[in-house]
């Protein structure tokens, strides 16, 4: 009860929780950081299509096995170039197979836990069942070794509808789809219930601005990914937490604004 406010970084789950109890006790306030399920949607007139397809890989596979809640996990391609970025992406997954976290040539360690793991192979099987392709890896690999190694998946062929394009996995699992129109990608973007991160390539800065402007969530890269500064804000939408991280808009969570009125009454 002595406690004010609550800073929170984990699970949506969680931070429901958290917020449920918040109200329960002195309605101190809380703000989240929770899940993601973040769209990275590549036009055909990006300006470079093999650095949209390195930094997609990279962000989903390099950066901590894809444990990560602002994870570029749905890759949203447009048609017509999606067979040569495709092409590109299987090219680059064995640079990216898991290996030794000693060793420095490693680019890709283990997940977290052996719970993590089989919750990272369960959706890989969900998915295969739901009717996507596995064009790619998602096998446990290195068991000798006594870690929890899963090698990158690349799923093709995604609905909007599948457990591995709505649900956070947490792990890495990159599922791919495709669209013809910047209204579809956004309509296909927007249709989850996370808001954390987004991106958009494209050389049209109009086109890059409106689409920005249209997606629900906290932060949109635009010809990059996860390329940030201390001095900007970060947050979410939706069910991926309340509250801005980073920038002066941080301290708001630990200010108390306070209105004082004084009647002073001049002298006559």
């Amino acid at each position: 009860m002595d406690v004010d406010g609550i800073g929170f970084t984990g699970s949506t789950r969680v931070g429901k929780q958290i917020h449920v109890m918040a109200g329960q006790s002195n309605l101190k306030r809380a703000w989240t950081e929770l899940g993601g399920k973040s769209p990275n949607i590549v036009f055909a007139d990006c300006p470079d299509l093999e650095q949209a397809v390195q930094a997609s890989v990279a962000s989903i596979f390099f950066f901590n096995q894809g444990e990560s809640c602002n994870a570029p996990s749905r890759l949203l391609v447009e048609n017509s170039i999606k067979p040569a970025f495709m092409q590109h992406a299987l090219e680059l997954l064995p640079s990216y197979a898991p290996a030794h976290p000693l060793d420095e040539a490693t680019v890709m360690g283990a997940l977290a836990d052996r719970t993590q793991m089989d919750t990272v192979l369960g959706y890989i099987e969900r998915g295969q069942q739901e009717g996507a392709k596995l064009l790619a890896g998602g096998e446990r690999v290195m068991q000798d070794s006594g870690g929890y190694f899963v090698q990158p998946a690349l799923f093709d062929g995604v609905r909007n509808d599948m457990a591995i394009a709505r649900e956070e996995i947490f792990g890495p699992v990159l599922s791919v789809m495709g669209f013809d129109s910047a209204a579809e990608a956004v309509h296909m973007a927007n249709d989850n219930i996370y808001g954390l991160q987004a991106a958009v390539w494209s050389r049209d800065i109009n086109k890059a601005h409106g689409v920005a402007r249209a997606l629900r969530a906290g932060t949109v890269h635009v010809n990059q990914y996860d390329e940030d500064d201390i001095t900007v804000p970060c947050g979410d939408y939706k069910q991926s937490g309340v509250g801005r991280d980073k920038s002066l808009h941080a301290f708001d969570k630990y200010t108390e604004l306070k209105t004082t009125w004084i009647r002073i009454d001049s002298p006559m």
